[in-house]
Protein backbone atom coordinates (compact mmCIF):
# COMPACT_ATOMS: atom_id res chain seq x y z
CA UNK A 1 0.00 0.00 0.00
CA UNK A 2 1.20 3.57 -0.83
CA UNK A 3 0.74 6.45 0.65
CA UNK A 4 1.30 9.74 -0.95
CA UNK A 5 0.57 13.08 1.62
CA UNK A 6 -0.21 16.38 -0.40
CA UNK A 7 -1.15 19.67 1.61
CA UNK A 8 -2.19 23.27 0.85
CA UNK A 9 -0.02 26.12 1.21
CA UNK A 10 -0.72 26.83 4.60
CA UNK A 11 0.73 23.22 6.01
CA UNK A 12 4.32 22.79 5.56
CA UNK A 13 4.98 19.05 4.89
CA UNK A 14 7.45 18.77 7.57
CA UNK A 15 5.20 20.55 9.92
CA UNK A 16 2.52 17.45 9.08
CA UNK A 17 5.36 14.76 10.10
CA UNK A 18 4.91 12.75 7.34
CA UNK A 19 6.64 9.62 8.80
CA UNK A 20 3.55 9.68 11.65
CA UNK A 21 1.06 10.11 9.33
CA UNK A 22 2.05 7.24 7.63
CA UNK A 23 2.28 5.37 10.38
CA UNK A 24 -1.09 6.06 11.41
CA UNK A 25 -2.76 5.25 8.35
CA UNK A 26 -0.78 2.37 7.89
CA UNK A 27 -2.02 0.80 11.47
CA UNK A 28 -5.59 1.75 10.92
CA UNK A 29 -5.64 0.10 7.67
CA UNK A 30 -3.64 -2.71 7.50
CA UNK A 31 -6.54 -5.14 7.65
CA UNK A 32 -6.99 -4.30 4.29
CA UNK A 33 -3.39 -3.76 2.82
CA UNK A 34 -4.19 -6.65 0.38
CA UNK A 35 -6.96 -4.61 -1.09
CA UNK A 36 -5.94 -0.64 -0.85
CA UNK A 37 -2.66 0.31 -3.76
CA UNK A 38 -2.89 3.41 -2.58
CA UNK A 39 -4.25 6.04 0.04
CA UNK A 40 -3.72 9.66 -0.86
CA UNK A 41 -3.73 12.46 1.82
CA UNK A 42 -5.07 15.62 1.51
CA UNK A 43 -4.21 18.04 4.38
CA UNK A 44 -5.35 21.83 4.64
CA UNK A 45 -5.77 24.46 6.98
CA UNK A 46 -8.86 26.47 6.06
CA UNK A 47 -8.43 29.24 8.01
CA UNK A 48 -4.75 29.74 7.85
CA UNK A 49 -2.57 31.99 9.85
CA UNK A 50 -5.90 33.46 11.32
CA UNK A 51 -6.22 29.97 13.07
CA UNK A 52 -9.45 28.80 14.75
CA UNK A 53 -11.59 25.42 15.75
CA UNK A 54 -11.65 22.43 13.69
CA UNK A 55 -9.71 24.47 11.12
CA UNK A 56 -7.10 21.10 10.05
CA UNK A 57 -9.23 18.67 6.95
CA UNK A 58 -7.39 15.69 6.53
CA UNK A 59 -9.45 14.10 3.42
CA UNK A 60 -7.99 10.21 2.51
CA UNK A 61 -8.58 8.95 -0.73
CA UNK A 62 -8.34 5.03 -0.86
CA UNK A 63 -7.70 3.66 -3.88
CA UNK A 64 -9.37 0.04 -4.17
CA UNK A 65 -8.25 -2.74 -6.81
CA UNK A 66 -11.11 -3.26 -9.10
CA UNK A 67 -13.21 -0.56 -7.54
CA UNK A 68 -13.85 3.15 -7.55
CA UNK A 69 -11.36 5.28 -5.00
CA UNK A 70 -13.19 5.73 -1.73
CA UNK A 71 -12.83 9.10 0.27
CA UNK A 72 -13.42 10.48 3.76
CA UNK A 73 -12.76 14.04 5.74
CA UNK A 74 -11.91 14.68 9.18
CA UNK A 75 -11.99 18.49 10.76
CA UNK A 76 -10.30 18.93 13.91
CA UNK A 77 -7.97 21.46 15.35
CA UNK A 78 -4.75 19.11 15.15
CA UNK A 79 -3.33 17.55 11.99
CA UNK A 80 -2.95 14.18 13.93
CA UNK A 81 -6.29 14.26 15.27
CA UNK A 82 -7.50 15.19 12.08
CA UNK A 83 -5.69 12.12 10.24
CA UNK A 84 -7.10 9.37 12.90
CA UNK A 85 -10.66 11.19 12.38
CA UNK A 86 -10.87 10.78 8.87
CA UNK A 87 -8.87 7.27 9.12
CA UNK A 88 -11.86 5.81 10.96
CA UNK A 89 -14.55 7.15 8.65
CA UNK A 90 -12.67 5.43 5.87
CA UNK A 91 -12.03 1.91 8.10
CA UNK A 92 -16.13 2.20 8.21
CA UNK A 93 -16.35 3.00 4.08
CA UNK A 94 -14.33 0.47 3.46
CA UNK A 95 -15.73 -2.32 5.67
CA UNK A 96 -18.65 -1.47 4.33
CA UNK A 97 -17.93 -1.66 0.53
CA UNK A 98 -16.29 -4.86 1.21
CA UNK A 99 -18.45 -6.75 3.80
CA UNK A 100 -21.65 -5.92 0.73
CA UNK A 101 -19.49 -7.14 -1.84
CA UNK A 102 -18.69 -10.18 0.32
CA UNK A 103 -22.74 -10.83 0.83
CA UNK A 104 -23.53 -10.34 -3.09
CA UNK A 105 -20.88 -13.09 -3.68
CA UNK A 106 -22.02 -15.13 -1.05
CA UNK A 107 -24.88 -14.78 -2.60
CA UNK A 108 -24.54 -15.77 -5.86
CA UNK A 109 -22.16 -18.95 -5.01
CA UNK A 110 -25.39 -20.11 -2.81
CA UNK A 111 -28.13 -19.21 -5.31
Amino acid sequence: MQIQISTDHNIEEREAGAAEITDDITTALARFSDHITRVIVHLADENGPKGGNDDIRCTLEARIEGRQPIAASHHADTIPLAVNGAADSLVSLIEHTLGRTEAIRRREQEG
